[in-house]
């Protein structure tokens, strides 16, 4: 008997046909970011992308966590509790040696230092500041707060008339009332925020949105879906964290609802993969797909905000070892 594919393979199947298919673009690199390749010795680097992909992972196969690699699972949760807190301040982060979004405070902290007479700080540096100070620092407020972050704009969107509306909340609700409406969407899109459309006093550091949106569908009595769109992927480094992240929070939407967990869909805009990565993907496609591992939630949450770190338990998971490639600094807005 023919053995099922790995639905891993799906993932693989990706990186190579970026490799065999990918149209060659250039990035948009302020003059800041381009003087930092020169001063290490390195060319600039370019990516290569393809448009309008989708990956399929029944969560009944297993947690989807890439085996082909070691993924950092634990920061992958953390993270995720932290947009559920509706928070925009990596210090709860940076507490938690979770360090995903320390670059974008310390561009913005570093572009304002020279005019403000700020001390220069390197990023190690102003990152210790920031776990040493108290979360109600005036230094912990400014610096530490990126504004336009996903967990905002899940569950304190800036209304019109001033209020902030969870939509994940709603969409919860929902869930539980109206199972089979078609209308559970989380938008992250906010113009109000995104390059010379934001308001004033709204634009900053952090690129706009890559995972533009989310919707939630109830099929075949019982059982929960969740469909991402992502605008833009680093197929590399940002893909496997976003997979494991969306799966989890399919499972936690699943057990407060009291639904069964089913599909997460993940469909891609602009996919693409950095120069600078080409070597550690050329040696991930070579390695085979292990058995998935599990993840088991503490039973006894039954409300979103009630989830910590330590109730969540993967089980089984065996990967190949790390790949490490650089995060590739695009500089801008």
């Amino acid at each position: 008997m023919t053995q099922p594919r790995h639905p891993e393979q799906q993932y693989l199947d990706l990186l190579r046909d970026i490799l065999a298919n990918g149209s060659r673009k250039e990035l948009f690199l302020t003059d800041e970011v381009k003087q930092q390749y020169v001063d290490e010795g390195s060319e600039l680097p370019h990516i290569k992308s393809v448009f309008g992909r989708q990956l399929r992972f029944d969560v009944a196969d297993g947690f989807p966590l890439l085996t082909t690699k070691k993924t950092f699972m634990r920061g992958i949760t953390e993270e995720l509790l932290w947009f559920l807190k509706g928070d925009s301040n990596i210090k709860y982060l940076v507490d938690r040696d979770v360090h995903i979004w320390d670059e974008w405070a310390h561009k913005k902290y570093r572009k304002c230092c020279v005019a403000e007479g700020l001390p220069e700080l390197d990023q190690k540096a102003f990152i210790e500041r920031l776990k040493a100070e108290a979360a109600d620092s005036d230094f912990v407020k400014r610096w530490g707060e990126l504004v336009t972050i996903y967990g905002r704009m899940w569950r304190r969107w800036p209304a019109s008339d001033g209020r902030e509306i969870d939509q994940l909340g709603w969409c919860i609700k929902g869930l539980k009332e109206l199972p089979f409406r078609k209308s559970y969407v989380v938008s992250a899109w906010n113009p109000d925020f995104i390059y010379d459309m934001a308001s004033s006093g709204n634009a900053n550091e952090v690129p706009p949105f890559c995972h533009t949106t989310y919707q939630f569908c109830v099929t075949g009595g019982n059982k929960l879906n969740l469909g991402l769109y992502q605008r833009s992927a680093d197929v590399f480094l940002g893909v496997p964290f976003n997979i494991a992240s969306y799966a989890l929070l399919l499972l936690m939407v699943a057990q407060v609802t009291g639904l069964e967990p089913g599909e997460f869909v993940h469909t891609f805009g602009d996919v693409h993969m950095y120069s600078n990565h080409d070597r550690q993907i050329r040696e991930q496609i070579e390695r085979e797909p292990r058995p998935w591992p599990t993840m088991t939630l503490n039973p006894s949450v039954t409300d979103i905000d009630g989830f910590i770190s330590g109730d969540f338990t993967l089980e089984g998971y065996d990967p190949h070892p790390a790949l490490r490639a650089p995060i590739t600094n695009v500089g801008g807005y």
